[in-house]
């Protein structure tokens, strides 16, 4: 461990890359591919990042409003998640609930919440590709600085192993205060005691995650550079370009320190568009386009698609020109739920997964996000809502075939019907009855009055049971009768209800009796008569 801890000391494990190395990665078999802003006009000195924390935090987060709305819209949508315990039953998810060991992360330190702990772990990410944490004394979070974090690797077993061996792993993350070469004293943290967050895996690297903006350096740059040059047009107000015409006879020393004088005064962003005054029998011709003419909106626009392309934000929702210019309901629907489930539901599984290290973890269960209560999304509690219809539906279909309730909830929440095997009550719809036995005989007198709840046997009906009383001589009464009774075949209703004697006549048809007569000879039907008795 010690050679490791020197080994990191000596070499940092965040090399940095410059911008002319950028541009090599636009180089493919001796061809060159654009990656800025065509232009006619001599180019102008952009500032280079270098993919250092440092200079993504200035050169685009500060600096670009395009990277800035990206940035502010994941940060914004990212922190109204919450954190709970989701159970585990046979491999399978099941429900929400939470204890005491939740409170680090919903107060990770003095005045924090849970929101601001997910702000900083999605801004460290965007920056620089990687969240470093660790819990600290008095029950507390406390997030590193990922360009102050150095990675360890090597192997247990034998310290003088490659980083890039087969057993090498990680051994443990030195935190640097104040940064590698401030001269304080570095802190070694063993893994376990640190949650490492880096959704986007480096490919240069075995654990080192990468920003999202490293692939669209140029990108920003040159919408930079692109907003400095609209500047400079209405500060000075000029055309781009232009072919200067000097006097023939001028001799070539003087032609020589007029072009420098020239170009002193009027080349670069900075001195572009201002106004020429000239001498000599120079004469301007303006070759260059203003910006209608080289549709300086369109290619600005698509510069900033695609920088939301690569932080995974729609258009529409950051609110850029070409997502606007499609901005119906429909489609702002469709974005968010994109949105919702491509970029901002992986986010929060995976550092949810890189938190649970901080925490301890109840049996059975894993630390998970919630996001029920996120107004952004609104229409998925909508859909969420059908959803949880329906899975009522299919409970209540179950309870009434007989199944126990609550194996028949779990069976539909957790998607799982094998829940079901083995917990048939042994009772059948509609009411739950036991089967009949086939082999009972009905024992009860014809004139046996109706039971009662209490036993009595006096024919009238339980306390607890509505009752209606109908009259007993009024064709009313019967037309209501038979309207209960019907009802009742139906099983639309269940209805008790108690007739008097002789209210009600049931006679059986009478039965009749057919006489076929046939001739004694030739056996023919001869007549054949109806008989009823």
């Amino acid at each position: 461990m010690a050679n490791l801890v020197q080994k990191a000391l000596q070499r940092s494990q965040w090399p940095s890359i410059t911008l002319d190395e950028y541009v090599q990665f636009f180089n493919f078999q001796n061809l060159s591919y654009p990656f800025t802003l065509q232009q006619t006009m001599n180019g102008q000195a952009v500032e280079q990042v270098d993919g250092s924390y440092e200079s993504f935090v200035y050169s685009a987060f500060k600096s670009n409003g395009v990277v800035f709305a990206c940035m502010l819209l994941r940060m914004m949508t990212f922190s109204e998640a919450r954190f709970t315990w989701r159970r585990m039953t046979n491999g399978r998810p099941g429900d929400y609930f939470g204890n005491k060991e939740l409170a680090i992360l919903e107060k990770p330190w003095k005045g924090g919440n849970t929101a601001s702990m997910l702000s900083r772990a999605i801004q460290d990410v965007d920056l620089a590709g990687n969240y470093f944490a660790t819990r600290r004394s008095g029950n507390k979070i406390k997030r590193m600085r990922p360009d102050w974090v150095t990675i360890i690797l090597g192997s247990y077993e034998d310290p003088t192993t490659d980083p890039n061996a087969l057993d090498a792993e990680i051994v443990g993350y030195m935190y640097h205060p104040g940064g590698r070469y401030s001269g304080t004293t570095p802190v070694l943290l063993l893994p376990e005691f640190v949650a490492h967050w880096a959704p986007i895996p480096d490919p240069y690297a075995q654990y080192r995650g990468m920003s999202w903006l490293t692939p669209v350096i140029r990108e920003f740059m040159s919408d930079t550079a692109m907003i400095t040059h609209k500047a400079k047009f209405f500060e000075n107000g000029a055309t781009p370009n232009m072919v200067v015409t000097l006097d023939p006879g001028l001799k070539k020393e003087s032609f020589k320190e007029w072009v420098a004088m020239f170009s002193d005064r009027y080349s670069g962003a900075l001195n572009a568009y201002k106004t020429l005054y000239l001498g000599a029998g120079a004469t301007i011709t303006p070759v260059g386009k203003d910006f209608r003419q080289m549709d300086f909106a369109v290619t600005q626009a698509a510069g900033e698609t695609r920088i939301a392309a690569a932080a995974q934000t729609p258009p529409i929702l950051v609110g850029l020109s070409e997502g606007l210019k499609s901005g119906t309901h429909e489609n702002y629907n469709q974005a968010k739920r994109r949105y919702a489930d491509m970029t901002m539901r992986p986010l929060w599984r995976s550092i949810a997964t890189c938190l649970d290290i901080l925490v301890l973890s109840p049996d059975n269960a894993e630390l998970w996000y919630d996001d029920r209560d996120i107004p952004f999304l609104a229409d998925d509690i909508k859909d969420r809502a059908e959803v949880q219809y329906q899975q009522t539906q299919a409970i209540g279909r179950l309870i009434d075939s007989g199944f126990k309730p609550d194996v028949a909830v779990a069976a539909v929440v957790g998607n799982d019907l094998k829940l079901l095997e083995g917990s048939h009550s042994g009772l059948y719809s509609v009411q739950l009855q036991p089967p009949a036995d086939k082999n009972a005989k009905d024992v009860t007198p014809p004139d046996a009055p109706l039971p009662s709840g209490n036993g009595t046997g006096n024919g009238k009906l339980p306390a607890k049971t509505p009752a209606k009383t109908l009259a007993t001589d009024s064709k009313a009464s019967r037309d209501a009768a038979g309207m209960l009774l019907e009802a009742a075949r139906q099983q639309t209703i269940e209805v008790h209800a108690h007739f008097p004697e002789g209210m009600i006549k049931i006679e059986a048809p009478k039965s009749t009796t057919r006489r076929v007569e046939r001739d004694p000879v030739t056996h023919e039907v001869v007549a054949i008569t109806d008989a009823v008795e």
